[in-house]
């Protein structure tokens, strides 16, 4: 074993080091804790290729994927379950916990209620409640007009037809703002209305837009999954809604409105952290102006929709976006016009 040395200077110096190496050493449990990521949980009725779904857990991956959440997830919750799910996530540690209250409202407030410090982002028609319940809604009528300006100038009938899930404020406003950009382009445009009053039965939502095309339609809007696939094989066009599929009907599907949750997501994952989350109204970072929304890219149809068209569809999406032009949110029931 070496000697110590005697040097005064030597002596210093190697208890500096001992008195660095044992801050380190302290240091660490509060850099973990620091580091440590936030616990997100989220719960849907539906299964997670529905697109509204979808598209929430897509955000919440893509910050599981950054390293800046564990993130857990149920799907297919019924609405009689949703409460006690809610409720065992809530205990089990997540501080922030996502997911649907339509039908579910006054049980997912009152799990809120009794858990005051964890953070809640609930889809809801309804308004946010101090301290901690927050809301969010798609907000995504603006592609959706221009979806529509699409369609009124790509349609050869002059019908249009029109599928949704259920007629709730949700579906409403951007099946009505479909139509008025579809008016916008082709005043001579009529429309087909339909409701299948489910959120996820693709068979059910082809067969109504068969019966839609038997009437004349050529165009259709997709707001529910399975229209697409009776345009495809009548060889019709359709419009997207929420998700992009034209990677699936390329020859099908010849624009979408999309919505990323993202801006939503990443804002209360950045909140909790900061200890800040509070109840408060996400609806705005739904809309073009926070890139909650946008019109998908042509792709497959980029050659195919005339130029001129295109041109006043850039021209709106532009106005939209600077605010010169306001998409009206009408959240009555669109009724169809067709004869």
């Amino acid at each position: 074993m070496p000697p110590i040395s005697s040097d005064p200077s030597r002596r210093l110096l190697l208890g500096a080091l001992s008195l660095t190496s044992l801050a380190i050493t302290l240091s660490l449990p509060m850099q973990a804790h620091a580091q440590a990521k936030t616990k997100v949980a989220a719960i849907y009725t539906v299964p997670f290729e529905q697109q509204w779904a979808g598209r929430i857990h897509k955000a919440l991956k893509a910050a599981e994927a950054r390293g800046e959440i564990e993130y857990k997830a149920s799907e297919n919750v019924s609405n009689a379950d949703y409460e006690r799910v809610m409720r065992e996530y809530a205990t089990a540690g997540n501080q922030l916990i996502v997911g649907e209250a339509f039908g579910v409202e006054t049980a997912a407030r009152k799990v809120a209620k009794d858990f005051p410090k964890v953070g809640f982002l609930m889809g809801s028609s309804l308004k946010p409640v101090a301290p901690n319940f927050s809301t969010f809604d798609n907000f995504i009528q603006e592609p959706a007009y221009l979806t529509g300006m699409i369609a009124g100038g790509l349609t050869k009938t002059n019908k249009i037809g029109m599928v949704g899930g259920n007629p709730i404020p949700e579906v409403n406003r951007l099946m009505n703002a479909f139509m008025a950009g579809a008016k916008e382009i082709n005043p001579k445009v009529e429309f087909s209305v339909t409701f299948i009053n489910s959120w996820f039965d693709p068979p059910k939502a082809k067969e109504a837009a068969f019966a839609m095309i038997d009437k004349g339609a050529d165009v259709l809007y997709a707001e529910r999954f399975g229209v697409s696939d009776a345009a495809k094989e009548k060889g019709k066009l359709s419009i997207g809604n929420v998700a992009n599929t034209q990677a699936q009907y390329p020859d099908t599907v010849v624009a979408s409105a999309l919505w990323n949750m993202e801006p939503s997501i990443d804002r209360a994952i950045k909140l909790v952290k900061e200890g800040a989350f509070k109840g408060e109204d996400y609806g705005i970072y739904s809309m073009m102006k926070y890139k909650g929304s946008e019109l998908a890219p042509l792709g497959t149809f980029e050659k195919k929709v005339p130029a001129d068209l295109i041109a006043k569809v850039q021209a709106k999406e532009k106005a939209i976006v600077a605010g010169s032009f306001t998409v009206k949110v009408d959240d009555s029931q669109p009724k169809s016009t067709a004869k």
